[in-house]
C-alpha cells in the first residue's frame, strides 16, 4: 500500500493556466489576527491594500461564559493563553472561504472549535465543536468543500464539509496534530504531528520526551490510514540524530515528488523524496546573531516556522521566525537570496499572482510581500495584533466588510 501511495502522490501533474476568479467574485489575502480575533482581507497581489475586516469573534460572551462556567475547559483556556498564546488568547488560527464567498471558516483555538462566519452580515453560520480543548491548523480540498481542522489536544483531526459544518470523517494522529496538507488531486491528506512543544526540556537529550510525532496519510475517502511516516530513522539514517523529527510547517514540490518540510529548533528545512522514502538534501540557514541560543526561549519549540513555494516549483520562500528575517531560496541549487528583516515571521504564502512570497510579521503586526524572482522586499501592510496564518481566498467582488457583527 505504501509504495502505490508513493507512486500515486509523485506522479507528475500537468502545468496549467491560473484559474480566473468565479464570477461575481474577487481573489483575496485573509489574515488571521491571532490576539486580536480578528481577519483582515488584503488585496491578493499588487499593493496588497486591505479591502475588509472580519470580526471571528462576534460569539466572546457566549463562549466565555461556557467555559468560565466549566472548571476543567477555563483550566486549559488558561494553559492556552500562558503556554502557546504568549499570555495572550488565541481566537484565530486559520482560515479559509467557501467555494461561493459568501463565508470564512475559521479555527479558534481558544474555544476548541471551527465556526463558518458570513461575510455580508457577519454572523455565524454554524459551529463545530473539535474534540478535546484546542483547535489548530487546518486545511481545505483541492475543490473547496473539505475543511480539515486539527484538534490539538485530542490527537484527532475532523474533516467536515465546508457549507455546513457536518463532519464527514476522522482519524487518529501523533501527539498534538499540527499541519494539514491535501495531495492535489484531493485523494489523500497528510498531516504532521510536532509533539509536546511547551515544555522546557529542549535539550536534544530530552527530545524523547516531546511524545510520538510522524506524519500520518490517510485516504480522504475512507480516512484510514495508508502511511506513517516517522522522521526519526530517517535523520539518524542521514547522522541527524540530534534534530528534531517533529515536522512543522511544510509544501509539495508542484508534482509532489519532494516534500519540504521545517523541523523544531532547526534554521532550515530539508527535502524528502516521496517514493524512496529519504530524506535527500538538508538546508541550513543563516543564524541570527542577536538571537538568544537558549532554545527554552523559542517560540513553541520554533525556530523557523514558515514555508512556501512558488507556483513554478523553482523557489521556497522560508520564515525565519526566531531569526528575524524571511529568505527566498533556490530550489535547484539551496543557495538562498537576501534576508529580508522581518519581526518573528510567522507563516508564508504566496500571492494570488504568484509573484510574491507573503509572509505575516507576528512581532510588528504587518505582512510583508517578497519577490520571488529577486527575493528583495516589495511592499509591507499593517494589519492587526499577532497575524500568523495568510490563506488565498474569495470574497464578493464588492465587498469591504460586513454590515453587522
Amino acid at each position: 500500500m505504501a509504495a502505490a501511495l508513493a507512486l500515486a502522490v509523485a506522479a507528475p501533474t500537468t502545468a496549467t493556466a491560473a484559474p480566473q476568479d468565479p464570477a461575481g467574485l474577487r481573489e483575496v489575502l485573509f489574515v488571521g489576527n491571532n490576539w486580536d480575533g480578528t481577519a483582515d482581507v488584503l488585496k491578493s497581489s499588487g499593493d496588497f491594500a486591505k479591502i475588509g475586516r472580519v470580526n471571528v469573534i462576534p460569539d466572546k460572551k457566549e463562549r466565555m461564559a461556557e467555559i468560565n462556567a466549566d472548571p476543567i475547559r477555563w483550566i486549559y483556556f488558561q494553559v492556552i493563553r500562558n503556554s502557546v498564546g504568549e499570555g495572550h488568547d488565541q481566537f484565530v488560527d486559520d482560515m479559509y472561504s467557501t467555494p461561493d464567498g459568501k463565508s470564512v471558516v475559521v479555527s479558534r483555538p481558544s474555544f476548541a472549535d471551527v465556526v463558518s462566519i458570513d461575510l455580508a452580515s457577519g454572523k455565524i453560520n454554524w459551529r463545530f465543536r473539535v474534540a478535546g480543548y484546542r483547535s489548530d491548523h487546518m486545511a481545505v480540498s483541492p475543490d473547496g468543500t473539505r475543511v480539515a481542522v486539527s484538534a490539538s489536544t485530542a490527537n484527532t483531526v475532523h474533516v467536515l464539509d465546508i457549507n455546513t459544518g457536518k463532519q464527514l470523517g476522522s482519524f487518529a494522529t501523533g501527539d498534538k496534530p499540527h499541519e494539514n496538507i491535501f495531495t492535489r488531486d484531493g485523494k489523500y491528506l497528510w498531516n504532521m504531528s510536532i509533539g509536546e512543544v511547551h515544555t522546557a526540556l529542549d535539550d536534544p537529550f530530552w527530545d524523547w520526551t516531546k511524545g510520538d510525532r510522524r506524519i500520518t496519510v490517510v485516504d480522504t475517502t475512507t480516512y484510514k490510514q495508508v502511511r506513517n511516516i516517522d522522521m526519526r530513522p530517517r535523520l539518524d539514517a542521514i547522522g541527524l540524530k540530534k534534530f528534531s523529527d517533529a515536522v512543522r510547517p511544510a509544501v509539495f514540490s508542484p508534482d509532489e515528488s519532494k516534500l519540504y518540510f521545517q523541523v523544531s529548533f532547526f534554521n532550515g528545512f530539508l527535502e524528502y523524496d516521496v517514493a524512496s522514502d529519504t530524506i535527500t538534501r538538508v538546508k541550513t540557514l543563516p543564524k541570527n546573531p542577536q538571537t538568544n541560543e537558549n532554545r527554552t526561549t523559542w517560540v513553541n519549540d520554533s525556530r523557523h516556522h514558515g514555508l512556501s513555494m512558488n507556483p513554478e516549483g523553482t523557489k521556497l520562500c522560508v520564515a525565519g521566525t526566531m531569526d528575524d528575517y524571511a529568505t527566498v531560496v533556490d530550489r535547484a541549487t539551496l543557495q538562498e537570496g537576501p534576508l529580508v528583516t522581518a519581526s518573528k515571521p510567522y507563516w508564508a504564502t504566496v500571492s494570488g499572482d504568484g509573484k510574491s512570497c507573503v509572509v505575516s510579521e507576528s512581532g510588528s503586526d504587518q505582512v510583508t510581500a517578497i519577490d520571488f524572482a529577486t527575493g528583495q522586499k516589495v511592499v509591507s501592510v499593517p494589519v492587526g495584533d499577532h497575524p500568523q496564518r495568510v490563506r488565498l481566498g474569495h470574497v464578493p467582488a464588492d465587498w469591504t466588510g460586513p454590515s453587522a457583527g
